[in-house]
C-alpha cells in the first residue's frame, strides 16, 4: 500500500508540517533546478539539447540524465559534455527499460540531488534561452508551502529546427476536473517545485500511468496543489518520425483523437488513471475526491444517467470541439 501522501489547501499550508526548504552549501539567492533528462537511442539532436540547456539565463541548474539502454552514440555525448560541463553539472543513471513514462518517473523519484525546482527535458527539443527563468519567477511567486507545478504552450520545429507552427492555445482553468479528461501540457514544458516532487514519489515511481505529464497534472491538482498554464512558448518542440507523443494540435491530431474515442482507447487511459487515483485516494482533497467519484458513476451509467453523473463532475476538456468530443465518447459509452 503507498503511503498517503501530505494533503494540502490553497493557502499553501500543511497540517502539521512547514514549508521550509534548504539546500546544504547553497548559499546564492539564486534557487537550484535539476534538469530531469530521459534519453534512448538521442544522438541525432541531443548536442542541440544540451546546448540549449547550456545558453540558459537561469544559471543554477543541474542536470540528471536516465538513459534507457541506448546503443547509439547517446551515453558518448553526454560523456563529452559532462568533461567539458565539469564536476557535479550532468549525472548519468540506468534508466528502468520499461518505456518513457516510467523512465521519467523514475529519474524524477531517484535523481541523487535535492533541489527546490525539477523540470524534466526531452532529448530532441530545443529550449529558448528564458525557459527556465520565466517558469521560475512563476513558481516563486506562488505559496512555498504548496505543491505547484508550471507547464505551457509549444512551438513547433521539423527536424531541420524550422518552426511549423504552435501547440494549441488553452485558456480554460488548470484544474482536476480538466486533469481527468485531458492532459494540459507536455512534460518538456513543466517545471515543478519540491514539494511536488515529493508528492510524485510518495504516489510511486512503479505507479502504471498512460504518461508522466498527464499523471502530474492529475496529482498536483488532485491533492490540491496549483498548476500554472502558461501561453508564451519557451521551448522547440521537435516533431518528427521518432516521437512518442507528438504535438497533439491540427486536423490530423483531431481526427486521430475522434478516432480513439471511437475504437475505445480514450476509455482504456481513464481506466489506468483511475486505476492510479484509487492507489492515493485517500490524499485527494476532499473536492477532488467528490470530482472523482461523480466521474466514475457517470462512467458506469447508462443511458441518460450518464450525461447526468458527468455534469456534476463538472469535468471538462479545454476546447470547444474537444468538449463535444467528450459528449461523443458519453454517447458512445467511450468514457
Amino acid at each position: 500500500m503507498v503511503a498517503p501522501l501530505p494533503q494540502f489547501d490553497q493557502t499553501g499550508e500543511q497540517p502539521g508540517g512547514h514549508s521550509d526548504f534548504s539546500i546544504q552549501g547553497h548559499e546564492t539567492q539564486s534557487a537550484r533546478v535539476t534538469i530531469l533528462m530521459c534519453t534512448y537511442n538521442g544522438e541525432r539532436f541531443l548536442a542541440q539539447q544540451l546546448d540549449s540547456i547550456a545558453r540558459q539565463s537561469y544559471r543554477e541548474w543541474t542536470v540528471v540524465v536516465s538513459d534507457d539502454g541506448s546503443t547509439d552514440a547517446t551515453l558518448d555525448i553526454l560523456r563529452q559534455y559532462s568533461a567539458i560541463w565539469g564536476e557535479g553539472r550532468l549525472t548519468i543513471l540506468q534508466g528502468p527499460k520499461r518505456g518513457f513514462a516510467a523512465n521519467f518517473m523514475s529519474v524524477a523519484c531517484d535523481a541523487p540531488v535535492q533541489s527546490q525546482f525539477y523540470a524534466w527535458a526531452d532529448q530532441d527539443d530545443i529550449w529558448q534561452a528564458n525557459k527556465l527563468e520565466s517558469a521560475v519567477k512563476v513558481l516563486e511567486a506562488l505559496p512555498s508551502g504548496l505543491p505547484a507545478l508550471y507547464c505551457g504552450r509549444t512551438e513547433l520545429i521539423g527536424d531541420s529546427g524550422t518552426v511549423i507552427g504552435r501547440s494549441p492555445l488553452f485558456s480554460r482553468p488548470a484544474s482536476f476536473g480538466n486533469a481527468l479528461v485531458q492532459s494540459l501540457a507536455g512534460g518538456n514544458t513543466m517545471v515543478f517545485n519540491h514539494l511536488a516532487r515529493d508528492v510524485l514519489c510518495h504516489a510511486g515511481g512503479q505507479v502504471d500511468i498512460v504518461s508522466h505529464d498527464w499523471w502530474a497534472y492529475l496529482l498536483i491538482t488532485g491533492v490540491g496543489g496549483e498548476v500554472v498554464y502558461d501561453a508564451s512558448p519557451s521551448i522547440l518542440y521537435r516533431q518528427h518520425e521518432a516521437n512518442l507523443i507528438g504535438a497533439n494540435s491540427g486536423v490530423r491530431a483531431r481526427i486521430m483523437r475522434l478516432r480513439m474515442m471511437s475504437t475505445g482507447r480514450f476509455r482504456d487511459w481513464n481506466d489506468k488513471n483511475i486505476a492510479a487515483l484509487e492507489t492515493v485516494r485517500s490524499s485527494l482533497s476532499a473536492d477532488s475526491l467528490q470530482t472523482f467519484e461523480q466521474f466514475k458513476k457517470a462512467r458506469d451509467s447508462k443511458g441518460f444517467g450518464r450525461f447526468v453523473w458527468l455534469y456534476r463532475a463538472k469535468v471538462y476538456r479545454q476546447t470547444c470541439l474537444g468538449n463535444l468530443g467528450l459528449l461523443l465518447a458519453a454517447v458512445l459509452n467511450r468514457i
